[in-house]
């Protein structure tokens, strides 16, 4: 008979039609526990922490990612910065806009090839990348601190392995 528990039974609640019972991809006694919840939660206190450290530096977290990147590569296009920073490339071109506003990014007014218009880091930007990125490096660190140096590769390597398992 139907406990209205998630154990291998049909899930009922009174105030909605009896549902089919979906099986858990690993034992798990609640949502807190799917790997997708801890993952989210992981990243959400990351971006918090990240938010309240780059608050700091007149930056958000889309904005320190775009000069990351083009601190790695520069001449990066808004579509392959939008991969990078995992926005939309219409949130890049607000973001680029706004880095370019305050003067921590130079693009062309037109290109002479195509419509993507390079980003490089100005003086100014590069100089507040530095700042920002001992904030956040800080942050990574405290967070890794809370894993066993000998686990932290396989840790790296699992998310990867996540992630190429969803196709990203």
């Amino acid at each position: 008979m139907p406990d209205g528990t998630r154990g291998g039974f049909l899930c009922q609640n009174p105030d909605m039609e009896e549902r089919k019972h979906v099986d858990s991809p690993h034992a798990a006694r609640d949502v807190t526990e799917h790997v997708g919840y801890r993952l989210k939660r992981a990243a959400a206190a990351l971006r918090g922490a990240m938010d309240r450290a780059l608050r700091e530096h007149g930056l958000t977290v889309p904005q320190y990612a775009c000069l990351e990147l083009l601190d790695e590569r520069p001449g990066l296009s808004n579509a392959e910065l939008a991969r990078g920073a995992f926005v939309t490339r219409q949130s890049m071109n607000v973001v680029l806009r706004g880095l370019q506003d305050a003067g921590l990014i130079s693009r062309p007014a037109t290109t002479d090839h195509g419509r993507a218009l390079p980003a490089h880091l100005t003086a100014e930007g590069r100089s507040r990348l530095d700042a920002a990125r001992s904030a956040v490096y800080a942050i990574e660190r405290r967070m890794v601190e809370a894993v066993p140096q000998r686990r932290l590769a396989v840790l790296l390597a699992d998310l990867d392995s996540m992630a190429g398992a969803l196709g990203g």
